[in-house]
């Protein structure tokens, strides 16, 4: 057992030397332009005003120039560097490291060392700011690993034996408590979390309501314990089941910064919360008056000056302190991502339950950093879609990706609770996903059973490429990603077709939501520009999101296009052979789901031959 966490603990380490040195190598020879497409870079940026966050950090807010073809990689967390270009195009990397407060499409937030930091970026001309490596997630990983490897007679040491042995899990006897608004498996599963002295995992597959039941769980878990947490592997993962728990009227607060900034997202934030407390406008003087001292020239601070800031500070950091508590005496909820575990906010502080939602995204290092602080561990997620993000090829093929979810299904099947009623497509659109991936278990919910668009429209189409000109796919080199040309017209030509058949204005009135999912960021990026340039689909842009799998996990949408891209002699299809991917694309519309794509090169894996058949009804 330990055998395996010490794998876990090199495979880490060989991911992290990687990404450390895929970061060096690309600050030093890759071109910023390239850097901007990957959506790791901005450049050129302009920076506006700078002020004292709530949590006495120095902010500034730093614009870039538009350009929505690209989506960002900066979210709240990440670290940030700054660098300027001279006249002859030479890159200057500047010692400032910041760190992202919040983040929208163009113009986000950083906290930086000190005033000084923004008016020493102030006079450069053309500067840039670009993601910088995260070594502070990596170490609070590896702090985690260790503390788990090393546990001795102690609630940690139980669970990672029950997790990773036979010892038996402990469950309370109790009556089952009814919920007449959920379903049965739904039902079954919030008592299993209920009755569950270690470990639960709720498995959701797509559009079974894992978010409902989750909510459901933490809502009937307060009743008897006074506070939990709640994490997530992504930020946007934690705000939507925040959310929900605050519609469920739930008191949440929210540690870190939430990624979709609105107002009510922000509401529930430590930062804005602690500026709303009664005891702030007094801190706030206080600690005006310590900067105010601190410009006071160094020949004329006495004796008494000293003792001054000496006495402001510690008066200060009381009321610091007592709005600190106060915060977190009133919440019900203390949502964070996993990394987030491991705020200094949060040192010290243990929870009966933790709800860790995603799981099966995140690395098993990541979930220890807040299990670290529960008695019991409530898990939920799908390993049978999206998988951690992994960087070391050899890492992953090693295992790094095997998630403690995936361990604890096989270790613990007993702790399992699969949702089974999908409320998202029609029969026919789940039938594939649901025999393949969940041993045909999934059933459909009756109100969707037969839904369509049209009436007797063909939920399901596969357009066909193979022999059409110009539908071979190219390698984009400076983003490492394939592109497909005929494809992506073949793709908007799809849309602007389906959209006549509806009919522009009932699409419209009835605001159809269309989703078009490509596996290659290249792909992506070229179908946004041609978007944006066509004058037809004008009106209809509104409702049309562009992205790639990884960008439309826990979404849906009424239609969904699927550009596979790969069209080769060679049968080569790259990473489309990660099925769980694909289990996402497929399962992300609500009522017609067309793929476009060359069935001779993808039909040689049986994933994609048994895909085609089930959609066209010929055989290869």
């Amino acid at each position: 057992m330990i055998k395996e966490l010490v794998l876990q603990q090199k495979l880490l380490q060989m991911e992290y030397e990687y990404e450390r040195e895929a970061f060096r190598r690309e600050t030093q020879t890759t071109g910023v332009d390239r850097k901007v497409r990957r959506g790791d870079c901005w450049f050129p940026v302009t920076l506006g005003q700078g002020r004292y966050n709530a949590l006495n950090r120095f902010t500034a807010e730093v614009f870039r120039r538009k350009d929505e073809d690209i989506t960002h990689n900066f979210e709240f967390g990440k670290p940030v560097c700054f660098f300027y270009q001279n006249g002859s195009g030479q890159i200057t990397y500047l010692p400032v490291l910041g760190i992202v407060s919040y983040a929208e499409e163009e113009r986000m937030v950083v906290s930086l060392p000190s005033q000084d930091t923004l008016l020493a970026l102030q006079d450069k001309e053309w500067l840039g700011v670009q993601l910088y490596f995260d070594e502070q997630t990596y170490r609070l990983m590896f702090d985690a690993l260790n503390a788990v490897i090393n546990a001795r007679d102690n609630r940690l040491a139980e669970l990672r034996d029950i997790f990773y042995t036979s010892a038996p899990i402990h469950k309370l006897t109790m009556h089952p408590v009814g919920f007449p608004w959920l379903n049965t498996t739904q039902e079954q599963a919030v008592n299993e979390i209920l009755r569950a002295k270690d470990v639960a995992v709720v498995h959701g597959p797509p559009g079974t309501g894992k978010t409902t039941t989750l909510v459901e769980a933490v809502y009937e878990v307060l009743r008897r314990e006074t506070q939990v947490m709640v994490c997530a592997q992504s930020n946007m993962a934690v705000d939507w089941i925040s959310e929900q728990l605050v519609d469920r009227g739930i008191s949440v607060l929210r540690i870190g910064n939430p990624t979709r900034v609105n107002d009510k997202m922000l509401g529930f934030t430590y930062e804005k919360l602690f500026e709303a407390h009664p005891d702030y406008p007094e801190l706030w003087a206080i600690r005006k008056a310590i900067r105010q001292l601190y410009a006071t020239p160094s020949s004329k601070r006495s004796e008494a000056f000293h003792q001054k800031i000496s006495r402001l500070k510690d008066k200060a950091g009381e009321i610091e302190i007592r709005i600190r508590e106060s915060l977190f005496d009133h919440a019900k909820v203390i949502a964070c991502t996993l990394a987030g575990a491991g705020n200094p906010l949060l040192t010290n502080r243990t929870y009966h339950s933790v709800f860790i939602d995603e799981a099966a995204q995140a690395l098993e290092a990541a979930c220890w950093i807040a299990i670290r602080k529960a008695d019991r561990v409530i898990l939920a997620g799908d390993h049978c879609q999206l998988s951690p993000t992994i960087k070391c090829y050899e890492a992953e093929t090693q295992g790094l990706s095997k998630t403690l979810m995936e361990t604890i299904v096989h270790n613990k099947p007993q702790s399992v609770s699969l949702l089974e009623t999908q409320y998202r497509m029609s029969e026919q659109l789940m039938r594939f996903s649901s025999d393949w991936f969940y041993e045909g278990r999934v059933k459909c919910a009756d109100n969707v059973k037969y839904r369509s668009i049209l009436e007797l429209e063909n939920p399901l189409e596969w357009i066909e490429t193979s022999g059409i000109d110009n539908t071979e796919e190219k390698f984009v080199g400076d983003s490492h990603s394939r592109v497909n040309e005929g494809e992506a017209i073949l793709t908007i030509d799809t849309l602007t077709r389906l959209i006549d058949k509806i009919g522009k204005r009932r699409f419209l009135e009835e605001g159809v939501s269309v989703g078009i999912i490509s596996p290659y960021k290249a792909q992506v990026q070229k179908l946004r520009r041609m978007l944006k340039t066509d004058s037809s689909l004008r009106q209809c842009r509104s409702l049309i999101t562009v992205n790639t799998v990884d960008g439309f996990q826990g979404q849906e949408r009424d239609v969904i296009i699927i550009s596979l891209v790969r069209s080769n002699n060679d049968g080569k299809i790259g990473f489309l052979s990660d099925l769980r991917r694909m289990n996402v694309a497929i399962t992300r519309a609500r009522m017609k789901l067309i793929i476009i794509g060359d069935s001779t090169t993808l039909s040689r894996h049986t994933f994609y031959k048994k895909l085609y058949e089930y959609i066209t009804g010929k055989h290869h």
